[in-house]
């Protein structure tokens, strides 16, 4: 009934303010609906399972533009995957130029590690201001990961991970603790 409520305020609202929703387009009354490749319920936002057979059935690349192909659709899913950018170091480094394609060993373990990643992914809490929040950082000799999390009363969750690899300028900075 609370929820009823809560639609009816949100569509006049629209409404004041002339705005339309099509009803072909909405989804009322749904405990979860999948939005832009994720499901999206009140425990938080998950993959889209169909996606993770996606990647899991996805064969090794046999040249850059599948290479491209796959961390192009491997990196919409980055801010599930701890360390993302720790996991592919070695499949970008495939994608420089003028640098042979060589799907070396280290290569297809990561490409391996990355699937498998997918199919361990944690749901993604929703953020709640009034919830301590913690976040981790963590760096290595070629990359840097962070992670969002927080506390409730059933312990630690994660709200977003995120990385980067360390452009070669920044490979010689200092180190400090």
């Amino acid at each position: 009934e609370e929820h009823f409520k809560h639609v009816a305020s949100v569509l006049q609202r629209l409404r004041d303010n002339n705005l339309f929703a099509k009803a072909s387009k909405c989804v009322f009354h749904a405990s979860s609906v999948e939005y832009f490749g994720n499901v999206v319920s009140s425990d938080g936002l998950k993959m889209n399972l169909s996606n993770v057979q996606q990647v899991l059935n996805w064969p090794q690349p046999k040249n850059i533009k599948a290479l491209q192909s796959f961390l192009a659709f491997a990196n919409f899913y980055h801010c599930f995957i701890k360390n993302y950018s720790k996991k592919i170091t070695a499949l970008t480094s495939l994608l420089k130029k003028d640098s042979p394609f060589i799907f070396t060993e280290v290569a297809l373990s990561q490409f391996q590690i990355l699937k498998e990643a997918f199919t361990t992914a944690p749901i993604l809490s929703h953020f709640n201001l009034s919830l301590l929040t913690i976040v981790e950082t963590d760096a290595s000799d070629y990359a840097l990961g962070a992670v969002l999390s927080q506390v409730n009363d059933s312990g630690k969750h994660p709200i977003a991970f995120d990385s980067c690899k360390l452009l070669p300028a920044e490979l010689n900075y200092e180190i400090h603790e």
